[in-house]
C-alpha cells in the first residue's frame, strides 16, 4: 500500500530547470513528496529568456493526467504554465472528470502568466477561462501583485489593495488565496486570505539576482505539505519559510536571473 506522499505538477518545461516542471519536482522531493509531472508545453528557457515555447497537444495532457492518477494516486495538484485556452479547459475538465479522488481537490494554482524574463508564459485570450474554470476548483490560488491585478482588473498599491484583490479571487471560487509581495517595496509579505480571515506572512527581502522559479517552487512547496496533509495555512507558512531559505542560499547559474537552491539543506554552506 501506498505511503509515501505524492504530488502532481502541471506545468511547462524549462530546460534551464529553474522554474517550471523541474522547479516543483525539486520542491517536492526537498520536502519528502514524492512527485510526478504533467507537461502541458516545452519551452526552451535559460535564465536570460525563454526563445521558444512548443505546447503539448490536449489529447496527450489528459492522458499524462489519466496514467498518473489510475496508477500512482495524488495527494495534491499543483498547476503552473497554462499557457491556453484549451489547455486550460482540458486541465479542468481532467481534475472534473477524477474529482472522488481527495487529492485533486487539494489544488493549487499558480496562475502563471510572465516569465521572470518578461516573456509572456500565457495568452491574453485565456486569461477568463483560467479565471472562471480553474480557480473555483483551487483550495490555494498564489497570484504575484501584477498576477492579482490581471485576475481582478484592479491596481494594486496599497495594503488595502492587495486585501481586497485577495477578497475579489476568493469571491471567484477559490477556497483561499495568496496575494505574493515580491512586487512590492520593503520586506517580503505575503498576505493570505481563507474567506473569514487575513494572514500575513513576512521575511527579509534578499538581496540576488537568484529568483528564477520563486513563484514555482513557493506553490509547490504549498502543493507538498497538503500533499503530507498538512492544514492550508500552515503548508502556506512551510513555502514561505522553504522558499525564503532556498533564496539565501542560492549560487550564481548563467548570466541573468539564476535558480534557487532547492537542496540547501544537502549543499554545503558555502555554496
Amino acid at each position: 500500500m501506498r505511503q509515501v506522499p505524492t504530488a502532481m505538477t502541471i506545468a511547462g518545461s524549462d530546460s534551464g530547470a529553474g522554474a517550471g516542471i523541474q522547479a516543483d519536482l525539486k520542491t517536492f522531493a526537498a520536502l519528502g513528496v514524492y512527485g510526478t509531472s504533467v507537461v502541458t508545453a516545452i519551452t526552451a528557457q535559460n535564465t536570460v529568456a525563454v526563445t521558444a515555447v512548443h505546447e503539448v497537444p490536449t489529447d496527450m495532457i489528459a492522458a499524462q493526467i489519466d496514467a498518473v492518477v489510475t496508477d500512482i494516486g495524488v495527494d495534491a495538484v499543483k498547476t503552473g504554465m497554462l499557457s491556453s485556452r484549451a489547455i486550460i479547459e482540458c486541465v479542468a475538465v481532467s481534475l472534473e472528470k477524477h474529482s472522488k479522488i481527495s487529492g485533486l481537490r487539494r489544488l493549487v494554482v499558480d496562475p502563471v502568466m510572465v516569465a521572470k524574463s518578461g516573456d509572456s508564459l500565457l495568452r491574453e485570450d485565456a486569461v477568463g477561462t483560467l479565471r472562471d474554470r480553474l480557480l473555483p476548483l483551487a483550495a490555494v490560488v498564489t497570484p504575484n501583485i501584477p498576477e492579482a491585478e490581471t485576475l481582478t482588473g484592479m491596481s494594486i498599491a496599497t495594503d488595502e489593495d492587495v486585501r481586497k484583490a485577495a477578497r475579489a479571487i476568493v469571491a471567484m471560487g477559490a477556497a483561499s488565496v495568496v496575494v505574493k509581495g515580491g512586487h512590492r517595496e520593503g520586506p517580503a509579505t505575503d498576505l493570505y486570505y481563507d474567506g473569514s480571515g487575513f494572514r500575513e506572512f513576512t521575511s527579509p527581502r534578499i538581496e540576488t539576482a537568484n529568483t528564477h522559479g520563486t513563484g514555482c517552487t513557493f506553490a509547490s512547496a504549498v502543493a507538498a505539505g497538503l500533499a503530507k496533509g498538512m492544514e492550508t495555512e500552515d503548508a502556506v507558512g512551510q513555502a514561505k519559510e522553504f522558499v525564503t531559505e532556498a533564496i539565501r542560499r542560492s549560487f550564481p547559474i548563467g548570466q541573468g536571473h539564476g535558480p534557487l537552491n532547492h537542496f540547501y539543506k544537502l549543499w554545503p554552506k558555502e555554496l
